[in-house]
């Protein structure tokens, strides 16, 4: 990772592991871990929403959450990360799962409801995943492509499995004589929105549309729209010709195939390890506030093991909050969220890739502006 945000407040990052250690909200759980706060004074409920990538890894950390302070309760709607930035910006969250950060013009045009005005948003890189290309041919068990084909096969410009674009790609493989039934989802999704980044950076000549959460309607096939996460790998999995694609621990769950993408000379399966290694080779976005740690992934990287379809899945929060009652509470699960126990817990549960030591030390930094009125 290319530390280039909270330089400002690196003095903070110290102060934030001290305080994991030994405030008096924070103290430290039996067992000695200080990246797992425990705070069981806290009492109190907040009910955030949002990706429903994060899903699996939401509730790993909420029980953890929950087991060290009894007297919180977490709950979590996963309706997909433009309902979750919607609410919270409603103030209808105190925070909010979401697959891609706010753009700089949305937190300018404001409001957020539940902050007090003024004073900023956090957005946090905790959730780290490969997004699979995932497909259904009967008797074809993998694939490899590269970025060219798997944007005409969302395009429309591929409509059948035997082209000779695929075929050249998987010598010895007998692809079928079948339509190509592409399947994207009909929510707005930050899965989405990190797909059609990758689409547009590494096959700007066939992918000629916007990034963007919201699948656009000028594609040239309709294909199948579903919903959630859980639409897609439903629609994949019942459907004979089709290709979509999903956070992959989910895919993993069904047992779907997904295809190897080519990176440089070689086709890389995506992997939790391939996954962070492009957040590590990718800088923070400029012009950004001090705890807004927005990355800007570099989907065109050819470093070996570099896998190009990832996901990074932000946990959002109030730099101040006009609820005071809610502040200590999503900072403290936020610091959970982020401890080397919880992201080990989110990646027993997701197959999701822990963020590093350097990213934990510029989250918790963050973590650490959290404030009430």
């Amino acid at each position: 990772m290319k530390i280039s945000r909270i330089a400002q407040v690196g003095a903070v990052a110290a102060v934030a592991a001290l305080a994991l250690a030994g405030c008096a909200s924070n103290e430290t759980p039996a067992g000695g871990d200080t990246d797992a706060p425990a705070t069981s004074d806290l009492s109190g409920a907040i009910a955030g929403g949002g990706a429903s990538s994060q899903e699996v890894a939401v509730s790993a950390w909420t029980a953890g959450f929950q087991t060290a302070n009894p007297d919180v309760d977490v709950t979590y709607d996963p309706a997909g990360s433009g309902a979750g930035r919607e609410s919270f910006q409603a103030g209808a969250f105190p925070f909010a799962g979401s697959d891609r950060a706010f753009k700089i013009d949305e937190i300018e045009a404001g409001p957020f409801d539940g902050c007090v005005d003024g004073s900023g948003i956090i957005e946090l890189p905790t959730y780290i995943s490969p997004i699979a290309v995932i497909f259904n041919i009967e008797g074809v068990d993998a694939l490899n492509l590269d970025a060219a084909t798997i944007a005409g096969l969302f395009a429309g410009t591929i409509t059948n499995w035997n082209d000779p674009a695929i075929a050249a790609l998987n010598e010895g493989v007998e692809l079928p004589d079948l339509a190509v039934v592409p399947v994207h989802r009909a929510d707005d999704s930050g899965t989405t929105e990190n797909f059609t980044d990758y689409l547009g950076q590494a096959a700007a000549d066939v992918w000629t549309f916007e990034a963007d959460g919201v699948w656009p309607s000028d594609v040239a096939v309709a294909g199948e729209a579903a919903q959630g996460t859980s639409g897609v790998v439903s629609a994949v999995s019942g459907g004979n010709g089709s290709i979509g694609y999903a956070d992959a621990s989910r895919a993993a769950e069904e047992g779907l195939s997904s295809a190897s993408v080519q990176v440089g000379d070689e086709f890389v399966a995506y992997s939790p390890e391939a996954a962070a290694a492009i957040v590590d080779a990718s800088p923070f976005e400029e012009g950004r506030g001090e705890g807004d740690l927005a990355i800007a992934l570099d989907r065109t990287s050819e470093e070996a093991g570099v896998y190009p379809i990832v996901l990074v899945s932000y946990m959002i929060a109030c730099q101040e909050y006009a609820d005071a009652e809610a502040a200590p509470i999503v900072k403290a699960y936020l610091e959970y969220v982020a401890s080397a126990e919880g992201q080990d817990a989110a990646a027993a549960a997701s197959g999701n890739a822990p963020i590093s030591d350097a990213l934990r030390e510029q989250v918790n930094a963050a973590i650490e502006l959290i404030v009430a009125e």
